[in-house]
């Protein structure tokens, strides 16, 4: 995203004394992929959406956390695994012996072996 277009977004939620109140969690997620994706120094960032340093280290902290707590996550993304071989056993109509999980909507999906649930859950992160 164009730290131009973050730094409008941002203006709306400035204050007469130009303080920054009530930004709402969508924009803090934005601002954390923007930051996650930069390359440059990190004053650099700070200077070309309008925030000070200490501010944007708690707006980084807040959208962290949010992250972590599963806001804002998109839907089931449908992993291929590069390995043939174990393309077989994921899909198995018996009874489960290794790990389900309860996915999403409720759906359910099946794991032989859980060296192959730790490779999924990786890949979809």
């Amino acid at each position: 995203m164009d730290l131009s277009i973050l730094k409008k977004k941002l203006s709306v939620y400035r204050s007469d004394k130009n303080r920054l109140k009530n930004v709402p969690d969508e924009l803090l997620l934005e601002i954390l992929a923007a930051w996650e994706l930069w390359t440059g120094p990190a004053s650099n960032f700070y200077t070309a959406i309008g925030i000070d340093f200490r501010r944007m280290a708690g707006f980084i902290g807040r959208a962290k956390k949010l992250k972590q707590e599963g806001y804002g996550i998109s839907e089931f993304k449908e992993v291929e695994l590069e390995n043939p071989q174990h393309q077989n056993n994921i899909v198995n109509f018996s009874p489960c012996n290794g790990a389900e999980v309860i996915w999403g909507d409720g759906k359910i999906i099946r794991f032989s072996q859980v060296d192959l649930l730790v490779e999924f859950l990786k890949k979809a992160a």
